[in-house]
Order: C-alpha cells, then structure tokens, then sequence
C-alpha cells in the first residue's frame, strides 16, 4: 500500500515566529499533537505538544511571549506519497519518530503519515514503529525486513 492511501490530508502549518500559545491554540481546534513548521515556502521543522510543555512551560518560559522557533525541533523526516508504507516505516524507525511528513513529486507538502495511520493500515508495521519509539537503542530486528 502506498503512503498516499493512509496519510491525514490538510495538514495545518505554523510560522517559526508565531507564539507557542497560538501553536497550543492551532492544535486544540485541530485535534492534534503536531504541527509542521514553515517558513515562506520552506518546511524548517515541526513542533509538538510536547516540546511545548518540555522545552518551555517546564522551564518556566512564557508560552504567550516564546516562538515556536525556540521550542521547535528543526530536524525533518520526510517521505513521498508515491512511497510503500513499509518505506515510510522504516524512515519512521530509523529516525524513531511516530510522525512523518508527506511531500508530492513536486516536494509540497501534502499529509502526514502517523503511527496511528500505520495502525489502521499495516498493524505491524505501526507495532515496530512505536517499540522503536519506545526504545530508539533497540536492536532487534524489524518484522518487516526479509531474512537474509
């Protein structure tokens, strides 16, 4: 299955300079825990709910005066929707995130593939991506390399 049949579509983006408030606020009315950051046309990172909390409302910063660019993780995993989602899942392993953004043949941003999207589509294949989210050291092999 291609990862354009299980991404989320219409994914909402946020500016690096915009307030973490206004990212809490942007994921409340969208339901979610993750928003791609983007600056002009160029995605620069992705910030989560939980890098609110970690890197700022823990430290005691002002989410009212903090930008997302301070609490942003500016690393990036990507795939293409024309990707197998066992593609996609092992970009998702290696990197041990539980999100991964989608791009078109032209490099737009077009969806979001997510743990929880891999769990309605390839169980196991979700199953191996949250033990290694879990346990980024963990060795073991992944269920859906072959055997040599």
């Amino acid at each position: 299955m291609l990862v354009k049949h299980a991404m989320t579509r219409g994914v909402t983006t946020i500016g690096p300079g915009e307030t973490l408030q206004a990212a809490a606020q942007a994921m409340r009315a969208c339901g979610v825990g993750f928003l791609p950051v983007r600056e002009d046309d160029h995605l620069v990172g992705a910030i989560t709910d939980r890098d609110v909390v970690v890197r700022a409302v823990a430290p005691g910063r002002d989410p009212r005066r903090t930008v997302v660019r301070e609490a942003m993780t500016p690393r990036l995993v990507l795939c293409h929707e024309d990707d197998t989602l066992g593609e996609a899942a092992r970009q998702m392993e290696e990197h041990a995130v539980r999100r991964i953004l989608v791009l078109d043949g032209a490099e737009r941003l077009v969806g979001v593939l997510s743990a929880d999207d891999l769990s309605l589509h390839a169980r196991g294949l979700a199953v191996d991506v949250l033990e290694r989210c879990h346990d980024p050291g963990r060795l073991a092999r992944p269920s859906w390399l072959p055997i040599e």
